[in-house]
């Protein structure tokens, strides 16, 4: 899912007419003490980052005047959660909050739901996954015309609000459930949303994500890559991302898998289909071998696609052998994985890559035809002396046979290596 920060979610929550505390991000610690300045008063310091527990963490920082929120926000930059630096703080005024509440918009996959469905506690705030089930109050939401007034004070008349009160909060959750409709939102979760001493309800918290398919949709977002990653984007995402949005036709995913270019050990991934994938991993780890990149060509695309996957999975700097990790039997014409390797081999080995490792497993329909391809296609190049001297192809005997293909491939990298040792490179 494409994840927004907190300070973006509260932006187009704003937007959407939804009351969020006044406040401005900052990627300075100087910044966030002007942002407290203007703000005037006590402020909250947020670290920006995409996990959870952040108060927990320490990166939440309640301060009483703008020299304050500097020295807080110095400290808050300077800090990782979960391994994420913290490039942002979120400057915004305190509020006098009365009481926490708990809601998150998100999707129901139950088979008798297949719908959004709206989650409420009157036990908002950090310990929200300690709150019993039975106090946390659902109704699935009607995904065209979304969640109606009367649902929303039946919920909360349920969850202990008190009557003079269930008007106001009926409106607030039926405007968050047409903001999670406009945005095209996978989650929505606020936690806290407060009631201030005053009586007003404001959004404390956001937690907003975006179904990566409805992206599109929404250039207003400014979202350079739909894909769930652990950390930013490398480039080779950007590649992968670049790919799957311009080519419909079948899957042809691939995404960085945290490696440095630098470090040994690593193979260009290319598997086919998610069983088959966790296959793969299964060979190289027994092995001692490391995926550089994860990559998927399945659901039957054309030839053009796999070859760019496999065009990007091979042009990775430094990696020490390629696994075409065909794990599976696969029901789809894997003639186009053929033709599409035959052409990236030939144009990286000869020039780029001599005498890489390529071990290529690939069975299933039409799989006589395209081992066919495959030998006749790169029988040149896998003479002794060739570039593709330590290409090996593999059909349906090897299918689950994890054991084999790993230490062919691992006996073939230790080769591979000790030729680069011995050239100077």
């Amino acid at each position: 899912m494409a994840k927004f920060l907190e300070h973006e979610g509260k932006a187009w929550l704003r937007k959407a007419g939804i009351p969020v505390p006044k406040g401005r991000a900052a990627s300075t610690a100087e910044e966030a003490g002007r942002a407290a300045a203007e703000l005037g008063g006590p402020v909250a310091v947020k670290g920006q980052v995409q996990a959870g527990g952040r108060g927990k963490a320490g990166i939440v920082k309640l301060v009483s005047a703008a020299e304050e929120a500097e020295a807080a926000a110095g400290e808050i930059l300077a800090r990782t959660v979960k391994g994420l630096p913290i490039r942002q703080v979120l400057v915004e005024e305190k509020l006098d909050i009365k009481n926490e509440y708990y809601c998150s918009f998100v999707v129901n996959g139950g088979r008798e739901a297949r719908s959004p469905m709206l989650m409420f506690s009157r036990e908002g705030g950090m310990d929200i996954e300690s709150v019993p089930e039975e106090l946390i109050y659902k109704v699935n939401v009607d995904p065209i015309y979304g969640l109606r007034v009367y649902e929303a004070v039946d919920l909360c008349a349920r969850a202990g609000i008190p009557a003079a009160d269930l008007g106001k909060f009926a409106a607030f959750l039926t405007k968050l459930s047409e903001a999670y409709k406009r945005y095209d939102c996978q989650t929505l979760e606020i936690n806290p949303f407060v009631q201030t001493g005053s009586g007003d309800l404001v959004c404390a918290d956001c937690k907003m994500e975006i179904d990566n398919s409805a992206v599109g949709r929404h250039p207003e977002f400014g979202i350079r890559i739909a894909r769930d990653l652990p950390g930013d984007p490398t480039e080779l995402d950007f590649i992968g991302w670049s790919i799957e949005e311009t080519d419909a036709r079948g899957t042809g995913f691939l995404m960085n898998m945290g490696f440095d270019e630098v470090s040994p050990g690593y193979i260009g991934y290319h598997p086919i289909g998610g069983g088959s994938a966790m296959m793969g991993l299964d060979a190289l780890n027994q092995v001692g071998l490391k995926p550089a990149n994860y990559a998927d060509t399945s659901g039957n695309p054309v030839g053009s696609k796999i070859y760019r996957v496999a065009k990007a999975v091979l042009s990775q700097p430094n990696i020490e052998g390629y696994l075409l990790g065909g794990f599976m039997m696969a029901n789809q014409e894997q003639w186009h994985h053929a033709h599409a390797l035959v052409k990236v081999l030939r144009e990286v080995l000869p020039t780029q890559k001599p005498g890489l490792p390529c071990v290529l497993l690939l069975c299933g329909n039409r799989e006589a035809e395209s081992q066919e391809i495959l030998k006749k296609g790169l029988a040149d190049l896998m003479t002794p002396d060739g570039p593709g001297r330590r290409i090996e192809i593999y059909g349906k005997e090897h299918v689950t046979d994890t054991k084999f293909i790993g230490e062919r491939l691992l006996a073939l990298t230790r080769e591979y290596r000790a030729e680069k040792e011995a050239q100077g490179k």
